[in-house]
Order: structure tokens, then sequence, then C-alpha cells
């Protein structure tokens, strides 16, 4: 499973669309979106405004594509996960996919946090809730009880919190990143053993 992550990670870095994304996104990062321009996205990359343009009209373009390609991953966890039995396993599965989905897309979801009236107006935060609900509809099972419910939506919630909240901790990310793992594991083991009465 986490080979196809590696994979997709190393076909990014060669393509001059994906250069074009990551180097905007590191330029958002470091000096803002606002204050980033076409032009400077050029001179980083080395290339000439009309290379650029070839495959980017404007800033928006370039951040609406790049959430689409990122959270890919996700929309088709989330079709994978629409086709699997409702068991324990899948949920676990569903949980680890989407720790490695969201790990690929950390630079994006950072930009995300930081820049939430940008993701409003471009509309990318509707796309991602619509993402989220369509996981918490996978992940929760409607009989289960409310309490159940919540530990399956803490879950997801325990990832994101694993990326944004505790980047800053005195840890070692991959470290970080199986704890965080383990402990979204869990909520989903305690919910799936509280649906079952044990």
């Amino acid at each position: 499973m986490g080979g196809t992550m590696d994979g997709t990670k190393q076909q990014r870095r060669g393509n001059t669309r994906q250069r074009i994304q990551d180097v905007a996104l590191e330029l958002f990062a470091e000096q803002g979106y606002e204050k980033t321009s076409l032009r400077e996205i050029a001179e980083r990359l080395d290339v000439t405004k009309a290379a650029l343009y070839y495959h980017f009209k404007t800033k928006e373009e370039i951040i609406v594509s790049l959430f689409e390609d990122l959270t890919q991953p996700i929309q088709d966890l989330i079709e994978w996960g629409r086709q699997q039995p409702h068991t324990l396993e899948t949920k676990r599965e569903i949980i680890r996919r989407y720790s490695d989905a969201l790990d690929g897309a950390a630079p994006l979801f950072r930009f995300m946090q930081e820049n939430q009236a940008t993701v409003r107006e471009l509309r990318i935060g509707d796309t991602f809730k619509s993402r989220m609900t369509g996981l918490r509809d996978i992940i929760i099972d409607p009989e289960s009880s409310l309490t159940d419910q919540v530990r399956c939506i803490s879950a997801l919630f325990t990832l994101h919190a694993g990326m944004f909240v505790m980047q800053d901790m005195e840890s070692d990310p991959e470290e970080r990143r199986k704890a965080v793992l383990e402990v979204a594991i869990d909520l989903v083991t305690q919910a799936d053993r509280g649906s079952r009465g044990h």
C-alpha cells in the first residue's frame, strides 16, 4: 500500500505541470498567496511567463488543480470503501489509507489552513467537505450508538490533528504519524466493539 504513494511522489517531480504546482505551493507558503505573482513562480522555475501560462492562466488555476490532484486519492478511497463489506477491517484500512493520502497532501492542507479566506473563495473547501462527508458515511454504522459514531468521526479528525496541531511538537514526524494512526485505529476498533455490544 505504501509503495503506490511513494511512486506518486516520484512521478510528481518529473512533470512540468507538477513542478509548477510544487514551486507555487512553496512560494505561497513562504510569502503568502496574495503576495505571490505568476511572474515570481516563473522566475523560481526558471521558465518564461509564457511557458507557465501554457499550463496555468492564473494562481487560482494552480491551487484548484493542486487540490484536485492531491485529493484524488481521497476520492479513490471513498469509491473503494463504498464497495467493501462494512467490517472493522475495512474501516481500519480506510484509516490507514487516509493517513497516507493526508501525508501525501500535507503541504496543500497546510496552505488550506493558513489561507482559509482564499480556500472559501475558490470553493475548494466545499469539495473537501463533501469528501469528508463521503468518508464519514462509509466509516459510520448508522445503527451504532451516538457515542460510537462520534468515535468513528473522531478517528478522522485525529489524523487531521496529527497533521496540523502536532506539527510543531518535539517529536520525530514518522513516530508521530504512527502514534496518531494507532490512536485513530483504536477509536474505530472501540466503536466496533460497542456496536457489537461487547
